[in-house]
C-alpha cells in the first residue's frame, strides 16, 4: 500500500442521475418525485441555442421553487467551447437559491478547464457571499478527455464525480459507431463459428474508475441511448458496478428503477458482506490474519470489500 492514503468519496448516493432539459420545465416536478439520487438540470446538449436563455431562467426559478428532497441538484452548463457557459455559471450564482449543490461541466479535456470554472465560481461565491461551495462533476467525452484522466480527477477540491459521456467520447475518437453505451454490433470476437461481443467501453471506464479512486472521486456510467432496451441497459450498469462505478445515467424516466436495482445491494450481498466481516472479527479474536468462509479464503482485503457494500447499504437505509 502506498505511503498516501487513498481518500475516500463524498458520502452521498449516486445510483442515478436523471437528465432532464431546462427548456421543458413542465417536467421538473416529476423529477423530483422520481426516486433517482441526482437530478441534472440540463442546458447543454438537449437545449437548443435559441432556447438557451430562457432555459437558464427557467432552472434559476425550479432551483428555488420545486421541492427536491434530499436529492443531489445539479445543473450541466454547456462547454466551455461555446459563448454559453459563463453565464450559465454566472446568472445561476448569482440569482439561484442555495438549494443548488452541484455544477455539471461538459467535454472536459484537462485540468486547466477546471482550473477556469473554479476560478469564475469562486469569485462569483465571494462577490454574493454564497457560503455553500458548489461542487463539481465532470464528463469525460474526448480523446483529450480520458488521455488527462488523472489530472483532470486531481484538479479541485471541489470536483466530486466523473463521469463517461459515450455519444461525444465516440465521436472524438473517430469510433465507428452510432451508438450510446453498450456492446456494438462490429465489436465481436469470432471462434468456432460463434461471434461473442466484447465491451468497447471497458478501457475507457477502467481509467476513469482507477483516477476517480485514487483521488477521492465518484465514478459514474453516463447514458445508455436505447431506452427500449433494458436487458442492455442492465448488462451495461451491471458490467460498470463490476468494474467499480457507482451509479449511470438516465436519459428516461423508465431507466431510474433499472440504474438503482443495480446500484442497490441485495439483501443476499448485504448478508453475506456483514458475515464475512464477523467471521474476520472472529478470526483477529484468535490472532488470525484470515479465515474461511464459505468454503472460500477471506482475509484483510475481504473486509474492505465487505465494508464497500455494507457503507452503501446503510447510505440507501436497508
Amino acid at each position: 500500500m502506498s505511503f498516501k492514503i487513498q481518500p475516500t468519496p463524498a458520502a452521498r448516493l449516486n445510483r442515478c442521475q436523471l437528465f432532464g432539459p431546462g427548456s421543458r420545465p413542465a417536467i421538473f416536478e416529476k423529477m423530483a418525485a422520481s426516486a433517482a439520487d441526482v437530478i441534472n438540470l440540463d442546458l447543454e446538449d438537449s437545449v437548443a441555442p435559441t432556447d438557451k436563455d430562457q432555459a437558464r431562467k427557467n432552472v434559476i426559478e425550479a432551483i428555488g421553487d420545486v421541492d427536491w428532497g434530499t436529492k443531489t441538484l445539479s445543473v450541466r452548463i454547456n462547454g466551455l467551447d461555446t459563448p454559453f457557459w459563463y453565464r450559465d455559471v454566472v446568472e445561476i450564482l448569482e440569482n439561484a437559491s442555495d438549494r443548488i449543490d452541484q455544477i455539471m461541466i461538459p467535454k472536459v479535456g484537462c485540468a486547466a478547464d477546471l482550473y477556469a470554472v473554479d476560478a469564475l465560481v469562486t469569485a462569483v461565491e465571494a462577490a454574493k457571499g454564497r457560503t455553500k461551495p458548489i461542487k463539481f462533476e465532470v464528463i469525460i467525452e474526448s480523446a483529450a478527455g480520458i488521455s488527462h484522466v488523472e489530472e483532470i480527477a486531481a484538479a479541485t477540491p471541489r470536483l466530486e464525480a466523473m463521469s463517461l459521456g459515450a455519444a461525444d467520447f465516440a465521436a472524438s475518437m473517430g469510433m465507428a459507431t452510432t451508438g450510446i453505451g453498450g456492446t456494438q454490433e462490429n465489436y465481436y470476437m469470432h471462434r468456432e463459428g460463434q461471434k461473442y461481443w466484447s465491451d468497447p467501453w471497458h478501457w475507457a471506464q477502467a481509467a476513469i474508475v482507477a483516477a476517480c479512486r485514487t483521488h477521492g472521486v465518484l465514478p459514474v456510467d453516463g447514458p445508455f441511448g436505447d431506452f427500449s432496451d433494458d436487458e442492455g441497459f442492465r448488462a451495461q450498469a451491471l458490467r460498470s458496478a463490476t468494474l467499480g462505478m457507482v451509479g449511470k445515467w438516465a436519459i428516461h424516466p423508465k431507466q431510474v428503477a433499472l440504474a438503482n436495482e443495480v446500484f442497490t445491494p441485495s439483501e443476499a450481498a448485504v448478508t453475506e458482506a456483514r458475515e464475512i466481516l464477523e467471521a474476520m472479527e472472529a478470526a483477529k479474536a484468535r490472532g488470525e490474519g484470515a479465515t474461511v468462509y464459505k468454503g472460500r479464503l477471506v482475509d484483510i482485503a475481504s473486509i474492505k470489500q465487505a465494508e464497500v457494500i455494507v457503507r452503501q447499504a446503510e447510505k440507501i437505509g436497508l
